[in-house]
This record gives C-alpha cells, sequence and structure tokens, in this order.
C-alpha cells in the first residue's frame, strides 16, 4: 500500500497539458465579448472552462483505452487548477474544500445537463442550459451552443493519439 504513494500516475503529464489547454481556449477573449458574452469574472470564466472540459472529457471518456483513463486523469488535473485559482483568490486553506465540493457539483451538473440538451432535436434546449448556466440567465446561448456543436464535432475528428501528446486542438470561438 505505502509502495503506490511515490508512484508516479498515468497520463500526469499528458493531462496537466490537456488541463492548461482547456484554461487556454476558456480564456480567449472572444467567450467574454459579443456575440458569446459570458462575463469576465470568476464565475464566468469557471462556466466557460466548464463547457470546454466538459467538450474534451466527453471526447477523451468516449475513446477506446487509454481515452477514458486520461478523462480521469484530465478531469484530476483540471480541478487542481481550481484548487490553484481559489487559494489565488485568496480563500483560505479551510474554505477551499468546501468551495472544490461547490465546483464539482456544479461541475457534473452542467456536465450533464448540456449532454441532456445536446441530445436532443435542435439547439434551442442545448442555448437555454448554456444561456442559463454560462451566462447566467441574462442573455441567449445560441453563440455557444453553435461553439459547442462546432466543438464537439472538431474533437471527435481529433484522434485519441493527439490528446496522448498533450494537444487539445479547439476550433476557435
Amino acid at each position: 500500500m505505502i509502495f503506490g504513494l511515490f508512484r508516479k500516475k498515468p497520463f500526469r503529464d499528458e493531462a496537466t497539458a490537456l488541463a492548461r489547454a482547456i484554461t487556454a481556449q476558456s480564456r480567449l477573449p472572444a467567450f467574454f465579448l459579443p456575440p458569446y458574452g459570458a462575463p469576465d469574472t470568476f464565475e464566468g470564466r469557471f462556466e466557460v472552462t466548464v463547457l470546454n472540459a466538459g467538450l474534451l472529457l466527453r471526447r477523451l471518456s468516449l475513446a477506446e483505452a487509454p481515452g477514458p483513463e486520461l478523462a480521469q486523469a484530465t478531469s484530476d488535473a483540471v480541478f487542481s487548477l481550481f484548487d490553484d485559482a481559489l487559494r489565488e483568490k485568496g480563500i483560505s486553506d479551510t474554505g477551499v474544500p468546501k468551495r472544490m465540493k461547490k465546483l464539482a457539483g456544479a461541475f457534473s451538473g452542467r456536465g450533464a445537463a448540456y449532454i441532456q440538451a445536446a441530445g436532443q432535436e435542435g439547439d434551442d434546449a442545448l442555448a437555454e442550459a448554456l444561456a442559463r448556466n454560462v451566462l447566467a440567465g441574462q442573455g441567449e446561448g445560441t453563440a455557444f451552443a453553435d461553439y459547442f456543436r462546432r466543438a464537439e464535432s472538431a474533437l471527435a475528428a481529433v484522434p485519441l493519439e493527439t490528446f496522448l501528446r498533450g494537444e487539445a486542438p479547439f476550433p476557435a470561438p
């Protein structure tokens, strides 16, 4: 049992690179300007990150092995970045776990809502879910729904080997 403590986690470097790619994509100014209009706040950046992370994690989870394992490692890396962001924001060591629990719940809930909405015919349900979460109900989610569909298609066309190199070629917003 103790010997496993020092073993390197599989896909750690690749997952960290993918998490950074998700973050870089999510920080593109286009997401915070028209026609997207996500709020340029901690919460707004979190929502855009959840969107991009969800797209990539779903792509990896649906892939053949070792895609699901890479998805889990990438999810862990994304949450590590969330932890770092909370600490940089000045949240105390005792407050971080509480916030992380809330973020994890939001992350999971949004992911499920987007997948369910994306499975429906047309983009109305998806645009509504994205407007409710990413835009905090203060706008139309059609631009985000269009981006979701384009990113989903673009990532589906990328071979797993690309992700295994730590590369995530998201489309432009």
